[in-house]
C-alpha cells in the first residue's frame, strides 16, 4: 500500500500558497502542494537498477510527445512536458503532469505566472511508486479542472493503456488498450496514437 507524507519544508509542513512556489523556484526537484502540504514527486528512479524504467519512462514520454506534436501544430491545442507546472484553483494542487494538452488561449493561475490552469487532456505514466495515487487520489483531484476531458494513464512495464474519458452525460468512462495493434484516439484533440508507436523501441 502507498503511503504519501508530506515533507517538511522551513521547518514545518504547512505552508500557504506563496510560500510553497518561492520555495519551489529554488529547489532542485519538483515538488506538489495540496492544502498546505507539499509532497516529493514520486518518480521511476527506484526501478532503475531493476528494469530500466527510467529509461522506459523517457522513452514512452519522447514517443507520445513526438507523435502528438505533428499532429497538433496550427491547431489551437498545444501539448507541453513535465517541465509545466499545473494549478487547480478549485482544490488548490499543484502538480507536474507527464504531458499536458492545452487547447485554445493558454491560462495561467492568478497567483502564479509559471503554473497554467485548464489543460484539455493530461497523461501520467506510471511508476510502482505512484500508481496507486495516479489511479486514485490524483485521478479524483484532476477531476475538478473544468476543462478536462481525457486522462491518460499508460504502464511502461507491459502493454496497458488506460483513457479515461468525459462522455456527453458528465460520467468517467474507461477505454483499455492491451494490444499492440490497437489504435488509441485522443478524440477531445483529434490525435491517433497507434499502440505500437506509443511502445515503439522497448522491449515488453
Amino acid at each position: 500500500m502507498e503511503i504519501r507524507e508530506p515533507i517538511a519544508v522551513y521547518g514545518r509542513k504547512k505552508l500557504t500558497i506563496e510560500e510553497y512556489l518561492d520555495w519551489e523556484k529554488v529547489s532542485p526537484e519538483k515538488h506538489e502542494y495540496y492544502q498546505g502540504e507539499v509532497f516529493a514527486m514520486g518518480g521511476h528512479g527506484e526501478l532503475l537498477a531493476m528494469s530500466g524504467a527510467g529509461n522506459r519512462h523517457n522513452k514512452i514520454f519522447s514517443n507520445v510527445f513526438g507523435g502528438l506534436f505533428p499532429q497538433l501544430k496550427g491547431t489551437a491545442c498545444q501539448p507541453y512536458g513535465s517541465d509545466m507546472r499545473i494549478h487547480i484553483p478549485e482544490n488548490s494542487l499543484f502538480t507536474y503532469p507527464d504531458l499536458s494538452i492545452v487547447c485554445g488561449d493558454v491560462l495561467l493561475a492568478e497567483v502564479d505566472e509559471d503554473s497554467i490552469i485548464q489543460p484539455t487532456v493530461i497523461f501520467e505514466i506510471l511508476s510502482p511508486s505512484t500508481k496507486n495515487y495516479d489511479r486514485g487520489e490524483k485521478f479524483r483531484l484532476y477531476r475538478d479542472i473544468p476543462s478536462l476531458k481525457e486522462y491518460i494513464l499508460i504502464d511502461p512495464l507491459s502493454i496497458k493503456i488506460e483513457a479515461f474519458r468525459l462522455n456527453d452525460t458528465g460520467f468517467w468512462e474507461l477505454e483499455e488498450f492491451k494490444s499492440m495493434d490497437g489504435i488509441f484516439k485522443l478524440e477531445s484533440v483529434g490525435a491517433v496514437l497507434p499502440v505500437a508507436e506509443i511502445y515503439e523501441g522497448m522491449h515488453l
